[in-house]
């Protein structure tokens, strides 16, 4: 980077302007330069000073005060003042680039959902003086733009960040204990919480809550067993593939938009099929009775619950998927029933049938995915059964191998019938026909069923599509927003971790919302990435007096980010004023 002075004559007087630059090697050997700090108009004649001055604070004095500046080099005729001040241009340093773009997009987030002023009126500063509402933020932004454990924020990433500036605070927010103590004070303002954004969702984007999709996940932990028995880390079915570990359930309830609606955390063993009835319990206690509809995948609700939700007042419409088993009972009636164009490409065939209304969906899409899946683990299971066959192995060693490869192929594995010889290491295997010609009739094909009257059979279809949202919900937490593996060793921590990570998903959501309607081509990660290449920087540049003029500047966005900028309808701050000190060149001198 290097300093440039540009020259303009207007109204017969001449200007100079001055920038920061950066030289960037493209192909072909050529060096383009780009504009990363914009400095304005640095004074050249006497005239000019009356006109340039700008207000500059003091920091011995702790007050502002108008000073005219000047280049050393363009001081002849000036008269000495204390209002002039004469800079050494060709000692001018940059210091502590970090990161301001992504830090204020996130904060402007925060404040037009309102949680600055919810936060503010819920966690009391420290008897120190420590906001934990700030500190909140710099969690819940750090989770959203560069997610890690906590001793990472407290030792190298606030620093590395403007949240500070921001925020107009120094290190000590980002103090490992005052971490872990907003942690402590978060959990018992989460329904508090749900009913304040559900409000701001509304005014917002016009947001309803008619159709509601749930689901569940899990998320593992690095660390041991726990030893007491009430804990909620507990070994279970991991859908992280990662059964070694412990882990906790987090059911979700979101819109066909992707916001939240509100979360439990429940035990890492806790069965699908047991979660829907709290839930449901939960949401009209808090919500009150009105006609929604539910949609869940297979496995979630039991034929109790379901009966349950026909028979309430109102009735409570749900649907969800079938396993494909129930085909068979159905599989004659369906045959019967004509097919119905729901979209291009999917059509489907409804049934009626004991107080319900069965869906019965063919996506050509899905039958195409399907069956490439199937196939490519077909092809691979029977080349390494045809390996296996040529071996030379112990009986042990086989029947170990073949069970690795029954666990890397497990729907392959089922149309292959394999005997193994009760003695020796011999086998012999075959294609199951029947069971593909099966298998080959179902793919691309679901089973849907519902209480819903809609008759209409690309609303319903529609309807199931919109799973899908949840599942991108559960996605961004563990992508995007990084909320596995959890270190925390203290049941209540583990929850603030997931408030926090949820807290960053609302954020995130609300960005994507904007972006539908005013940037659809772009993700909020994008997005975030482009903001995150505005920097700030500290300019220092010394005076012919021994002080240093100190300016704290964010560099100057690309054109593309500006048109960004002007889609979101976000105006970027002023920079802050100049300081004036002599407090470095004093430091300089002591060593």
């Amino acid at each position: 980077m290097f300093l440039r002075a540009t020259t303009r004559r207007k109204d017969g007087k001449e200007h100079r302007y001055f920038s920061v630059v950066e030289n960037r090697r493209v192909s072909g050997g050529r060096v383009l330069q780009r504009h990363v700090l914009y400095l304005g108009e640095i004074n050249s004649s006497q005239e000019l000073a009356w006109r340039r001055s700008i207000e500059v604070l003091d920091e011995g004095t702790r007050a502002a005060r108008p000073l005219a500046l000047f280049p050393e080099d363009r001081c002849e005729g000036v008269v000495a003042d204390e209002s002039i001040v004469r800079l050494k241009l060709a000692q001018l340093r940059l210091e502590r680039p970090r990161q301001w773009g992504g830090c204020w997009l996130a904060l402007k987030l925060w404040q037009q959902l309102g949680l600055d002023e919810f936060w503010s009126a819920r966690l009391a500063p420290s008897r120190k003086g420590t906001r934990f509402d700030q500190v909140l933020w710099m969690l819940v932004a750090y989770r959203l733009l560069s997610p890690g454990a906590e001793w990472r924020l407290h030792r190298h990433w606030f620093e590395h960040s403007a949240l500070g500036d921001l925020l107009g605070a120094d290190a000590a927010l980002a103090d490992i204990h005052t971490l872990y103590a907003c942690h402590d004070r978060l959990i018992e303002h989460k329904e508090a919480l749900f009913d304040h954004l559900v409000g701001r969702w509304r005014d917002l984007f016009n947001v309803s809550f008619d159709v509601l999709l749930y689901d569940l996940t899990s998320t593992y932990f690095e660390s041991d067993p726990p030893a007491d028995d009430e804990d909620k880390r507990r070994y279970g079915y991991s859908r992280d593939h990662r059964p070694d570990c412990v882990q906790v359930v987090i059911a979700l309830v979101v819109t066909p938009e992707g916001f939240p609606l509100a979360y439990e955390v429940l035990a890492g063993n806790t069965r699908d099929c047991t979660t829907l009835k709290d839930f449901l319990a939960r949401i009209e206690r808090q919500y009150g009775k009105a006609r929604r509809v539910w949609c869940m995948d297979r496995g979630i609700p039991t034929e109790e619950v379901l009966a349950q939700m026909r028979a309430a007042e109102p009735p409570v419409h749900y649907l969800v998927g079938t396993p494909k088993g129930r085909l068979s009972r159905l599989e004659q009636a369906l045959l019967e029933e004509p097919w119905h164009a729901a979209r291009p490409g999917v059509q489907v065939k409804l049934l009626a049938q004991d107080e319900e209304l069965y869906v019965f969906a063919e996506s050509r899409d899905r039958i195409a995915k399907e069956r490439a899946m199937r196939r490519r683990q077909l092809k691979w299971l029977w080349a390494r059964l045809k390996k296996l066959s040529t071996m030379r192995l112990a009986r042990d060693a086989l029947l170990m191998k073949l069970g690795a490869a029954k666990t890397k192929t497990p729907a392959a594995w089922r149309l292959v019938e394999i005997e193994v010889a009760e003695r020796g290491a011999n086998f012999t295997y075959r294609l199951d026909r029947n069971k593909l010609r099966q298998v080959r009739r179902r793919e691309g094909r679901y089973l849907l069923r519902t209480n819903l009257t809609e008759s209409d059979p690309a609303k319903l279809w529609q309807f199931y599509l919109q799973l899908v949202e949840v599942e991108a919900a559960f996605k961004t937490l563990k992508g995007d927003l990084a909320i596995r593996p959890i270190f925390h060793q203290q049941e209540h921590r583990i929850e603030a971790h997931i408030f926090i990570a949820f807290l960053a998903y609302c954020l995130h959501v609300t960005l994507g919302q904007q972006l539908k309607a005013l940037a659809p081509g772009l993700t909020p990660r994008a997005v975030l990435e482009k903001f995150a290449a505005v920097q700030m920087i500290d300019v220092y540049v010394p005076t012919t007096d021994g002080r240093e003029l100190s300016l704290t500047r964010y560099t100057q966005p690309e054109p593309e980010l500006k048109l960004l900028l002007d889609k979101l309808k976000l105006t970027l701050p002023a920079q802050t004023p100049p300081k004036i000190s002599a407090t470095h060149a004093a430091a300089a001198t002591l060593v």
